[in-house]
């Protein structure tokens, strides 16, 4: 049988590329690295890396392994955090999941409740993107995590459970001088000659709106790629196009931009809280979990914020 310490052990040596960068970074001699990688090299009955003068290179067995070793990394970090919980370490301690814009919008009111009727638990918050926030699930670091999906993309795992808070409608926003600027709300196909900016880097808004416009007969021609929604609500009032956005990320809008409520069809997001389902609440995520839905609540089902 393989040993898991050499299996972790060379794990480090596939990530650093190094038997002597490996060895430094653990306080190692290289000579007892390499013994052991060679150990671990006689139990698997194969070569699993290609050393040179500048460094090692993983075999196609090598990489596998060395895949594998990943995931065993992951599993331990996930037990030792468990067994913190069940230890008591973390006696206290609320860890919750979030992105962005639900950070800037319905988190805060939650978090401002607990903890003005639970001062003596400590609230940890981590914020990350949706793949960031699935590891630090499934490694134990957060407790639940807010998250979204959207009607083509539904989160759908059977080992989560999924509580949902709001949905989020989106909403149009063109530059104060746009001829539509006055309107109570408006359609997509509105929109179709404009230019239009959207979310860099694959953002599921940038499919959200080529989902959409599509769906309304038109192909939507891009004028910039915007990292956040201030920079694309900068954008709107500079007057380069107009842009989708979810109401959650509206909290704070500037001057020279005029916000649309869009009319069906819409592609609307569910705000969703997540856990995994091995994973019991505790008394404080429960009542956290009721300060959530108090906040939703009061978000109006994501009704569009009175405009400066």
């Amino acid at each position: 049988m393989l040993d898991v310490r050499r299996i972790l052990l060379f794990t480090e040596v596939a990530r650093r590329g190094s038997v002597t960068a490996t060895a430094r970074a653990l306080n190692y001699t290289p000579s007892a690295v390499s013994q052991q990688v060679s150990r671990l090299e006689a139990e698997a009955g194969q070569p699993l890396l290609e050393r040179h003068a500048r460094g090692v290179t993983l075999t196609d067995a090598g990489r596998a392994l060395a895949e594998r070793g990943k995931r065993i990394e992951r599993e331990l970090t996930a037990a030792e955090n468990e067994l913190a919980d069940f230890a008591g370490l973390r006696a206290g301690t609320l860890r919750v999941g979030t992105f962005p814009t639900v950070g800037a919008s319905l988190l805060p009111r939650a978090v401002i409740a607990f903890r003005r009727t639970h001062p003596d638990v400590r609230l940890t918050v981590r914020s990350a993107r949706i793949a960031g926030l699935w590891a630090m699930l499934e490694n134990r670091e957060i407790e639940m995590s807010l998250m979204w999906d959207y009607d083509w993309n539904r989160i759908d795992r059977e080992d989560i459970v999924v509580t949902s808070l709001v949905d989020d409608p989106p909403a149009l926003l063109v530059g104060a001088d746009h001829p539509l600027a006055g309107r109570a709300s408006a359609a997509l196909a509105d929109f179709a000659e404009d230019a239009w900016i959207t979310r860099a880097e694959n953002h599921p808004v940038a499919e959200a709106l080529a989902r959409s416009c599509r769906t309304a007969g038109f192909e939507p021609q891009i004028a910039y790629e915007a990292h956040d929604y201030q920079e694309a609500q900068a954008m709107v009032a500079a007057g380069i196009g107009v842009a989708l956005a979810p109401t959650l990320a509206l909290e704070g809008i500037r001057g020279g931009v005029s916000v649309l409520p869009l009319l069906p069809p819409a592609p609307v997001r569910r705000i969703l809280l997540v856990r995994m389902s091995d994973h019991a609440l505790t008394p404080a995520a429960e009542a956290f979990v009721g300060f959530l839905r108090d906040s939703a609540a009061a978000a109006g089902g994501g009704s569009v914020p009175e405009q400066p």
